[in-house]
């Protein structure tokens, strides 16, 4: 009925800015956020501001860098190798990277692919972060290859035994990529861009590598590195990130199109597709910031209100957090993206990823009764 549909839109449409007028009374700088309807249309809201010196408007289609988000991308090449029969999801580490796991008690011959897909291999991460606004400024321009990383990490003992335990690591996603590099010959970027961007037509969706600035338009972003320290503009970085996993830009118009082609069976083979599916629960400690999330390979599940579950991922750094969910089918994706988070506790952490939460759920959730009304 065009009149239930016209009902649906403007619900749809007043929830999702109301939802992102809620992040910005957090004291987030800037929202935007986009809604795909399971009839394909795109619904999009803004909050805040972009800039807090010039005060320009959010704008909804800003770039931003998407952090782990970028996870389920690589996971996604790699599950489309072990589909092509280039790899097993059962293959050690030590079968693809040889001596690379090793020291203090890690050991590459114990962990597979599959763990270091679903954080159980135990690797601890020593990733590098900025401590301080004088550390960013001296070192906002640093990089550091995936070797250097993985060598931190072997610094340290394990967290535990490989298989026994959940937690989430961005050193594990590191050594996915060198796993790339090492079965196909590419850079896991050049992969994803060949096998996910270019194929979906994602034209906003790209690795920076060492570059320190974002495609225009973009939000500002800003860190308080201590509670009562001045705002620091953090936009402009390079980052460890450069040389690592998590290093994608995109919009939130191209990673609603990613994860609904990837749920919607257009990325994977139906079995491996499945196997992204099997979930196992996340730690304690990581379960308060996504309340009943359960860790798929690359994609977490998350309990939505009206019933059933939705599919996505997170990816937060540098005073940016991202968030896009996806409905089982594929049909129905919201993106958000944060610039400006501050925080300076825990429970301001909690709040701002609840509110985001309830962003997500709210555009997922929301169908039409027979009079055309919203829920």
């Amino acid at each position: 009925m065009p009149g239930a549909s016209a009902a649906q839109q403007y619900g749809d449409q007043a929830r999702l800015r109301r939802d992102a007028d809620a992040i910005t009374a957090l004291g987030v700088t800037g929202v935007q956020a986009r809604l795909v309807t399971s009839d394909g249309r795109n619904l999009t809201a803004t909050s805040g501001v972009a800039d807090l010196t010039t005060r320009r408007q959010v704008s909804s289609n800003g770039y931003f860098r998407i952090a782990s988000v970028t996870k389920a991308f690589v996971a996604t090449v790699i599950l489309q190798l072990a589909g092509d029969g280039r790899l097993s999801l059962d293959d050690t580490v030590e079968r693809w990277l040889p001596g690379v796991v090793s020291g203090n008690g890690n050991d590459g011959r114990a962990i597979t692919i599959r763990q270091l897909l679903q954080h159980t291999s135990g690797i601890h991460d020593d990733y590098p972060d900025y401590t301080s606004a004088e550390d960013f400024y001296q070192h906002r321009y640093d990089t550091y290859t995936p070797e250097q990383i993985v060598a931190r990490a072997m610094r340290h003992r394990p967290d535990f035994r490989p298989g026994t335990d959940w937690r989430y690591s961005n050193t594990g996603y590191v050594l996915l990529g060198m796993v790339i590099q090492r079965v196909t010959g590419h850079p896991w970027h050049e992969e994803v861009r060949d096998r996910i961007v270019r194929p979906l037509g994602l034209k906003h969706t790209f690795w920076p590598g060492t570059s320190p600035t974002l495609p225009r338009p973009h939000a500002s972003s800003y860190q308080r590195f201590k509670p009562g320290e001045p705002l620091v503009d953090v936009t402009e970085q390079v980052g460890p990130f450069a040389g690592g996993e998590a290093g994608l830009v995109s919009t939130t118009a191209d990673l609603n199109r990613f994860f609904g082609a990837l749920l919607g069976g257009r990325l994977l083979p139906p079995a491996q597709l499945a196997q992204m599916k099997q979930t196992i629960p996340v730690s304690k400690e990581f379960e308060p910031l996504m309340p009943g999330a359960r860790d798929g390979l690359g994609l977490f599940s998350r309990p939505l209100s009206c019933g059933g579950v939705y599919w996505g991922h997170e990816g937060g750094d540098s005073g940016w957090i991202s968030a896009a969910g996806v409905t089982a089918d594929g049909r129905r994706s919201v993106t958000v993206s944060m610039s400006g988070t501050i925080a300076d506790s825990t429970d301001d952490v909690l709040r701002i990823t609840r509110a985001e939460s309830k962003l997500v759920d709210d555009a997922l959730c929301s169908t039409p009764n027979a009079d055309g009304k919203t829920d």
